[in-house]
């Protein structure tokens, strides 16, 4: 259950030649896929291209249409080495997955693939997850392309340009025999536009008729003699080829401006934000038209040698605009200008930040620097200034403070020393967050031990109020990087993964590598249902049934298989037994790896699907009730100690009515899914007895409404007891 449907959307994938179609970057790529006659796709999810896996999984029924075969794969791994049915076939095949990350995981197939190369068009759609939206670390795609001699397309960010390099890199590909890779940056993959549609085509071959006219070539296989001849030939043969189809169809584009002096070299993919900065400083017009003539590179590897001393020949400098780090293209642009001999000035990272997001005001002031050093004339200082304000936030007065208060509008400095920093956090009811409750009160009787983390939601134990793990080092491999604690200890060390990344990659990497090699440790799997922290999209072991796919094998099965002898699976809102649990995988006599699967349903998912339901029945007047907790003010003592171990976002504070009392109460908001965790850590970690459960009853009965009414009255006459004491004591 991904977390939301394309269902309706996908419906425009049927659009025909000549017709419009204006939908989100991650389906235009769908469509020119589709059109570009691609036989199968695969590929894994992550941000940014999370949904392109989820659009190809609800247009099942379009792409068996044209017999397009689709795999949603266990890992980036797979997906890469699926491309392996373009070397010994005319098949066009593309997958897809995450930025440098997936990338890593996917090297050594995509190294063998672009060793032997391929006969049909081989494409990779990659998420570049760079920049102020990131979750990973901060690294480029370019080096695998560099090294593996694979040719990287950034196209300009707007629909019509994404579509097209989509079907010129199958053309690329199969005109050079080698894999392509399609960079798409966040924005690009969410951006709306506009662009006008071809007829889907059918595969020229498909994989059915591939695969029932099996063919092998010895000289594709990546053994000796003949990955020695692969280097050589990528050299001597592919290179020129892409260079050649590069040139020919002009993929970089020149656009020219109005002065020859200076130019502008950029990736494709940071068009927009360089127009936009031009735009600002009043050098180009809201339509894109620069006064500065622009070489675009839509393909950013292989270099076009001739291309880039074309356009650099009779400036007097030049600027490349290169985001990230290190700085590939411009290295090679200073060695291409030095060996023509020309004499064009070449900036790039003295005037542009070296690492970092190259947002619009950073490419400003970058273009600033590099004008005023190469020709200030272009550039007056009354627009300069007035561009600088236009993205500093500005200063505010006494009066506008006050107009703000009038208009019922809170300022912002009254906001910034008013609203503490909450750092990113579990869900409101997340299964996951009982887990760290009680590793955290475990902790408390016998002392720290060593966490090691993984990917995924679970990653946020890492954060306050939990402060639990060390380190994390890739998808699935949280086990694995607690291995070299394996040694003698009267304190094992503890390891997270989740249910997502244990099928990812931990069952291999993790579990039967704590099997062989006889660890003593805990490992944590948090079995949600699905791969949560990626848009909740199913796997192996979720509970539903789905069409296409094969669900509900139990983890505990398939750590038993591997050898694991101590197992136990446990309900995350039990604290209590997960406390249990805990200390006896710590003190077991045992010998192995101690797994405990926490299990509980992924909260959003579960609310995406019982909200829906719980509106219709209210709306069509059903008795429903809804659970959820609450403090008793006379009761809470202050210290909130509650919210340390819970962390919940409804679990709050509000001021003490009590007038003796100067700390404020703990307070459960509205927002609360009744998942019961507060009160649990309030009995297990021995807090005071202040969490209530309250029952809220929506068109209640008859019954309901009596025993309502008797209720409160009880309770109110108790309550004004209290208030009337209460009362003596007030200042």
């Amino acid at each position: 259950m991904a977390e939301r449907s394309f269902k309706k959307e996908v419906q425009l994938l049927r659009k025909g030649a000549g017709e419009e179609l204006h939908v989100e970057g991650i389906l235009g790529v769908t469509k020119a896929l589709l059109q570009a006659g691609v036989a199968y796709v695969g590929g894994y999810q992550g941000s940014p291209i999370s949904h392109l896996m989820d659009v190809l999984n609800d247009a099942q029924d379009i792409l068996g249409e044209l017999d397009v075969h689709f795999e949603s794969n266990g890992s980036e791994a797979t997906a890469a080495a699926m491309l392996a049915a373009s070397v010994n076939y005319p098949l066009r095949g593309a997958v897809a997955w995450k930025s440098t990350v997936g990338t890593n995981v996917a090297s050594d197939a995509l190294a063998n693939l672009a060793s032997g190369g391929v006969q049909g068009g081989a494409l990779v759609v990659v998420g570049e997850d760079y920049g102020e939206g990131s979750s990973i670390m901060q690294e480029r795609s370019h080096a695998f392309a560099m090294k593996s001699q694979m040719w990287l397309l950034d196209p300009r960010p707007n629909l019509p340009m994404i579509t097209e390099m989509v079907e010129q890199g199958f053309e690329l590909s199969e005109a050079s025999n080698t894999p392509v890779m399609l960079e798409l940056r966040i924005r690009a993959c969410h951006v709306h536009g506009t662009f006008t549609a071809k007829d889907n085509q059918r595969p020229r071959m498909t994989v059915r008729e591939a695969k029932a006219n099996p063919n092998r070539d010895y000289s594709r296989i990546v053994l000796p003699p003949s990955n020695f001849l692969h280097e050589k030939e990528k050299i001597e043969g592919r290179l020129p080829a892409a260079i050649e189809y590069i040139k020919s169809t002009r993929l970089n584009e020149f656009m020219p401006g109005d002065t020859d002096e200076v130019g502008l070299i950029l990736q494709g993919g940071l068009y927009n934000t360089v127009i936009r900065a031009l735009n600002i400083l009043g050098l180009a017009d809201s339509f894109g038209n620069s006064r500065l003539p622009m070489y675009v590179m839509n393909v950013t590897y292989p270099y076009v040698d001739e291309e880039i001393i074309e356009f650099c020949a009779g400036k007097k400098a030049v600027l490349m605009i290169e985001e990230g780090q290190p700085e590939y293209i411009e290295q090679a642009v200073a060695h291409i200008l030095r060996k023509a001999d020309l004499q064009t000035r070449l900036y790039g990272k003295d005037v542009l930040p070296s690492y970092g997001e190259y947002q619009g005001a950073v490419v400003m002031e970058g273009v600033k620097k590099f004008l005023h050093a190469a020709l200030p004339q272009l550039l007056g200082d009354e627009n300069a200034e007035d561009s600088v304000a236009f993205f500093e936030p500005k200063p505010v007065s006494l009066e506008e403070d006050t107009k703000a208060e009038k208009a019922q509008l809170i300022p912002v400095k009254q906001l910034e020393g008013e609203i503490p920093p909450r750092p990113s956090g579990f869900c409101v009811g997340c299964p996951e967050r009982p887990i760290f409750s009680a590793m955290k009160q475990v902790q408390q009787e016998t002392g720290e031990v060593h966490v090691s983390s993984d990917i995924g939601c679970h990653l946020f134990s890492i954060l306050p109020p939990f402060n639990l793990g060390a380190t994390t080092m890739g998808y699935g491999l949280g086990a694995a990087s607690g291995s070299a604690f394996n040694v003698d200890s009267d304190r094992p060390s503890i390891s997270v993964m989740g249910d997502g990344g244990f099928w990812h990659n931990g069952l291999t990497s993790g579990i039967s590598n704590a099997v062989f090699n006889k660890s003593n440790d805990i490992v944590v799997i948090v079995d949600n249902n699905y791969a949560a922290a990626t848009g909740g999209q199913d796997i192996l072991s979720s509970k539903g049934e789905l069409e296409n796919r094969s669900t509900q094998h139990a983890i505990e099965h398939a750590v038993k298989g591997v050898g694991v002898e101590w197992v136990q699976t446990i309900d995350t809102y039990d604290v209590g037994s997960m406390k249990d649990t805990l200390k006896e995988a710590m003190n077991t006599p045992v010998d192995g790896p101690k797994v405990i699967i926490a299990q509980n349903e992924c909260m959003l998912n579960k609310q995406r699907r019982e909200k829906p339901a719980f509106k219709k029945k209210v709306k069509a007047g059903k008795r429903v009730v809804r659970e959820r907790f609450f403090v008793d003010s006379d009761t809470c003592t202050g210290d909130h100690a509650c919210i340390r171990l819970s962390g919940c976002p409804s679990l709050t504070v509000k001021d003490n009515p009590n007038p003796l009392k100067s700390d404020p109460v703990a307070y459960v908001d509205n927002d609360c899914l009744g998942c019961g965790l507060c009160g649990a850590n309030a009995h297990t970690a021995v807090l005071c007895p202040s969490f209530s459960r309250t029952e809220i009853v929506f068109n209640p009965s008859i019954v309901d409404r009596l025993l309502g009414g008797l209720r409160r009255s009880v309770i109110g006459f108790l309550q004004n007891r209290i208030d009337r004491r209460l009362k003596k004591y007030a200042f």
